[in-house]
């Protein structure tokens, strides 16, 4: 049986005061079933941001989408192990192991954050 790669397509969901922040990702990547692959979604702000609380999302051929993992490493659940986030600084990461067919998804990133002492989201 051949093995076809998974093309794991990662979206920003950004909106809102764009003057104030940008989201940037891969557009897409592609891992071998079992093989583990990393996605990242950084924010870019004109202040510092003391800290950010990403979310993950995963959304299979137009389907209801699914909240993975919010707060950058929390999982909801039913959220297969195989799935972990983290986040390092601005960026948010979002980390496949083992990954299997039915990962070919579209993922999405969003977050909240403190900039300045101030609670933000973006929308």
């Amino acid at each position: 049986m051949a093995w076809a790669p998974l093309l794991l397509t990662l979206l920003t969901y950004c909106s809102g005061a764009s003057s104030q922040y940008v989201m940037t990702q891969e557009p897409s990547l592609l891992v071998s079933p079992g093989g583990t692959v990393k996605l990242s979604c950084s924010v870019s702000i004109v202040s510092d941001i003391t800290s950010i609380y990403p979310y993950w999302i995963q959304q299979r051929g137009g389907g209801v989408p699914r909240l993975l993992i919010y707060n950058a490493n929390v999982k909801v659940s039913g959220t297969p192990e195989r799935f972990s986030g983290s986040s390092s600084g601005n960026t948010a990461y979002l980390t496949i192991s083992g990954a299997l067919a039915e990962d070919d998804a579209d993922y999405y990133c969003f977050t909240h954050y403190y900039q300045g002492g101030v609670f933000k989201a973006t929308q």
